[in-house]
C-alpha cells in the first residue's frame, strides 16, 4: 500500500481554471484519512503555488521550482539547489538575443522585466488550455487567478542578480511554441551542469541539475523514511519526468505528453476530468 502521494500542479491537480477541483479534494481527504500523506512538486515558485492550493484548505509539503526549494507543510523552507550567476546572466543574454521573453525564478520569488509579456503568456496558455475560450476570456481569467500574477516586477535583472541572492530557475517563453525554443534548448542541454525540462507547450525550464523533481522526492521519501516503492507519483510533463521513474506507482495524465505516458506505469484522466482523483482512488481501490 502506498504511503505517500505526490502530485503535480498545472496540467494535473489543477483543471483548464487553474484550480483544484472538488473531486479532487475530496480524493486527497480520503487518501489522508487511511494515513496516506500529500504533498505537491511543482514548477511554480512557492508563492505562486501556495494561492491555488490555500484556496481550498491544502496544506502539504512541497517541492517547488522543479526541485530547486522543498518546504515542509508549514511553509519552512528546507533546502535550495541554485544556478551559478555567471550561468544565469548567460541564459538570459541568450533568450534576448534570440527575441524571447524570459523570467528568473529566485529563492525569494520570481521576476519579470516585462509586466505586458507576463500577462500576454498567462492568456496565450490559458487560451490554449482553454479550446473555446476567446483571447478576452482567457486575459480575464489570467487577471482573476491572481497567483498567476504574483510577480516581482523590476526594469533589470542585474538589479536582483548580486552576490548574496539565489538563482533557482530561468523560465523561457514563446507563444508560437517550441519549435521557437529549440535554439535554447540546444545550447543548454550542452551543459552538464543544467538540466532543461517544459512544463507547457510555450515554455522552457532551466534548472541546476540537482534540481530536479524526482532528486528532491528522493530526499523528501529518505527524511520521511517512506520506501520509494510506496510512492505514488502523478503528472503531465516532461519536468515530472524524473519522478515518475522513482516512484513504485506512477500516473501520466489523460492530457500528459506521449513521452511521458510511456514513463508512467499507468495513466489516468485529463486534468479536466479529475485526473488525480481517479489515479488515487484507484490506487487505493487496487492497493497498488
Amino acid at each position: 500500500m502506498i504511503e505517500l502521494i505526490v502530485s503535480d500542479m498545472d496540467g494535473t491537480l489543477l483543471n483548464n481554471k487553474m484550480a483544484v477541483s472538488e473531486a479532487n479534494q475530496v480524493a486527497i481527504k480520503t487518501a489522508e484519512k487511511l494515513g496516506i500523506k500529500f504533498m505537491v512538486a511543482t514548477g511554480r515558485g512557492y508563492t505562486e503555488a501556495v494561492p491555488a492550493l490555500e484556496e481550498v484548505g491544502i496544506r502539504c509539503p512541497m517541492i517547488t521550482v522543479n526541485g530547486g526549494q522543498t518546504y515542509d507543510e508549514n511553509g519552512t523552507l528546507l533546502g535550495n539547489v541554485g544556478i551559478d550567476q555567471t550561468r544565469i546572466r548567460h541564459i538570459l543574454n541568450f533568450a534576448r538575443e534570440k527575441g524571447l521573453y524570459a523570467e528568473l525564478v529566485m529563492a525569494d520569488g520570481v521576476y519579470s522585466d516585462n509586466k505586458v509579456k507576463r500577462i500576454e503568456t498567462m492568456t496565450s496558455l490559458l487560451q490554449i488550455t482553454n479550446p473555446h475560450t476567446t483571447f478576452k476570456m482567457a486575459l480575464v481569467l489570467a487577471l482573476s487567478r491572481l497567483e498567476l500574477l504574483n510577480i516581482n516586477y523590476i526594469k533589470d535583472y542585474e538589479d536582483v542578480l548580486t552576490e548574496d541572492r539565489l538563482a533557482l530557475k530561468v523560465l523561457v517563453y514563446s507563444n508560437e511554441g517550441q519549435p521557437e525554443l529549440q535554439p535554447v534548448r540546444e545550447e543548454y542541454e550542452k551543459d552538464a551542469e543544467l538540466v532543461v525540462t517544459s512544463s507547457f507547450y510555450n515554455n522552457l525550464e532551466i534548472n541546476h541539475v540537482q534540481a530536479q523533481k524526482g532528486i528532491a522526492l528522493e530526499r523528501v521519501a529518505k527524511e520521511m523514511g517512506i520506501p520509494l516503492d510506496r510512492i505514488m507519483a502523478i503528472g503531465d510533463n516532461f519536468n515530472d519526468a524524473s519522478m515518475l521513474e522513482k516512484a513504485g506507482v506512477s500516473f501520466a495524465m489523460g492530457n500528459a505528453a506521449e513521452g511521458v505516458k510511456k514513463i508512467a506505469k499507468y495513466e489516468t484522466a485529463t486534468n479536466t476530468e479529475d485526473g488525480v482523483a481517479k489515479a488515487i482512488l484507484r490506487c487505493i481501490d487496487e492497493k497498488l
